[in-house]
């Protein structure tokens, strides 16, 4: 009986170190959800059940020490607080509190030290207030450019691309004009004399007789046409010389009894401001002269280039370009392959339409002039023929040069009917010859032409205006037949319909009227 009280008392002091330790074990789950809840909060901003199965197995498996009793366990807490000597040590074991619980009691929110880190636990960090303002996402730039602005932009460099490259190709053009000009003649006059070249092949001759004649034939014509003009003109001048004298007197006379009030010292003044002017820039004219006797060299080697090219044009032509495409990339040698027919017939069809225009206008011309008896009537005439190539401008200076000789050889009544004859002769060729004779192979527009001479004859001069439109003409039947190619390469490798679709895609005979 005397050691009831002690086995009493033991048993209190047991019972009271055994609710000690359930109370730290509650606070330190409280802790641990807490800390839970705030790194969700921190996270997604949906916080956790407070108290929750998952956080409190979460916290019992981060933490360390002696894990929260359950009902199971309270056997185990009976046996220790009846052995009181095996628990007497424990009671003198301090206790551990965690960060997280230190932290918690004590309200402070600073994060935990290196060797808290290192241990894994995370320390608390508290929810943002409820009144904060939501922090939208930035959005991509790309996306918060307006659509136009982009499609802008996209086609801006594209079009400073292509812009670059035409300068540069226009550098080149330039550096070497007398070059280009001379392959580009070579080319106009090989699209003449080709189908000469094939007339002969299919009588029988050989091909390289047969070029050899076509092309022996064709410079002789072109350069007996060129002897006459140099001879008509020489053997008329002295004449013509004195007849612009003479119409220079009866224009001073027109002037003198003209409603203009034009008198006889302004009309000297005129002319003395001419011979001064003459005079004091013969140093400039002199120059030009010496300037004129390099042109002349640069157009007899341009003629002799042309006239090698052509020669070679006409007996290999098909070998060349069969060689050119080997230089075009494999993905687009079909399309380029199936364009240089075409844009070669065009470029043919132009040049035949376009001479025989020339001849007819030249001719119709040319007779008008010699039955109004004017001087160098044949010259003006072959002028009127290669002044044809130039569409527009070169029958309006050739027209107006007839009249200009006209008028001061044979007076004001002359002059006026050659200019009807000149446009009587321009208004048959627009409305009825170039339709009838070019047809559609060459199809641009007037205002097309008018560009592309004014562009061709400010880049190259007169070389550049005669082949501007023929160029312009190949490049719209080379574009259009590469459109058509593209959108035909398009559907033939777009994938085929299947099942109902097919059926419904697919065409259907039509059905024969009914016999009812």
């Amino acid at each position: 009986m005397s050691r009831l009280p002690q086995w009493v008392g033991g048993l209190g002091a047991g019972l009271t170190r055994l609710a000690q330790r359930l109370e730290e074990q509650r606070r330190r789950a409280e802790a641990a959800a807490a800390a839970e809840d705030a790194e969700a909060l921190r996270r997604d901003g949906s916080p956790r059940p407070p108290g929750g199965t998952d956080a409190a197995a979460a916290s019992g498996g981060a933490r360390s020490g002696p894990e929260v009793p359950v009902v199971g366990e309270e056997s185990a807490a009976a046996k220790e607080a009846v052995a009181p000597e095996a628990a007497a040590p424990e009671a003198a074991a301090p206790e551990a509190v965690t960060p997280v619980a230190a932290a918690s009691a004590s309200g402070s929110t600073a994060p935990p030290s290196e060797g808290e880190a290192g241990t894994g636990r995370a320390a608390a960090v508290p929810a943002p207030p409820a009144y904060a303002p939501a922090v939208a996402a930035r959005p991509d730039p790309a996306s918060a450019v307006p659509w136009g602005v982009r499609v802008a932009a996209e086609a801006g460099w594209r079009l400073l691309v292509l812009a670059g490259t035409l300068w540069v190709l226009a550098q080149v053009i330039t550096t070497i004009e007398l070059v280009v000009l001379a392959f580009v003649a070579a080319l106009l006059i090989t699209a003449l004399l080709q189908p000469t070249v094939a007339w002969l092949r299919r009588r029988g001759l050989p091909r390289g007789f047969a070029t050899a004649l076509t092309f022996i034939g064709g410079f002789v014509i072109m350069g007996l046409v060129g002897w006459f003009v140099v001879w008509q003109v020489q053997a008329n001048i002295d004449s013509v010389s004195d007849r612009i004298q003479e119409g220079i007197t009866e224009l001073k006379g027109w002037l003198l009894k003209s409603p203009f009030h034009v008198t006889e010292s302004q009309i000297n003044n005129i002319a003395k401001n001419l011979q001064d002017a003459v005079g004091a820039n013969t140093e400039a004219i002199t120059s030009a002269g010496l300037e004129g006797v390099t042109v002349v060299l640069e157009v007899f080697t341009g003629i002799l280039l042309a006239m090698f090219t052509t020669l070679f044009l006409l007996y290999d032509g098909r070998r060349i370009w069969e060689w050119m495409l080997k230089l075009v990339p494999f993905a687009a040698r079909e399309g380029v392959a199936g364009a240089g027919p075409r844009a070669w017939r065009t470029l043919t069809a132009y040049v035949r339409g376009t001479v025989l225009v020339a001849l007819i206008d030249a001719f119709f011309i040319g007779t008008g002039l010699y039955v109004l008896k004017v001087p160098l009537a044949v010259p003006l005439a072959v002028f009127i023929f290669l002044f044809a190539f130039i569409p527009l401008i070169g029958a309006v200076v050739s027209g107006a040069l007839a009249c200009v000789v006209a008028l001061v050889t044979q007076g004001m009544f002359t002059a006026l009917m050659v200019l009807a004859v000149v446009l009587a002769v321009q208004q048959i060729e627009g409305h009825i010859l170039q339709p009838f004779i070019l047809g559609r192979a060459v199809r641009v527009h007037p205002l097309a032409v008018i560009l592309s001479v004014a562009a061709g004859g400010l880049i190259a001069g007169i070389g550049g205006a005669v082949v501007a439109v023929p160029l312009v003409a190949v490049t719209n039947t080379v574009v259009g037949y590469l459109r058509s190619y593209s959108l035909e390469q398009a559907v033939r490798m777009a994938p085929q319909p299947r099942g109902a679709t097919a059926i419904g895609v697919a065409p259907t005979p039509a059905r024969p009227p009914s016999r009812d």
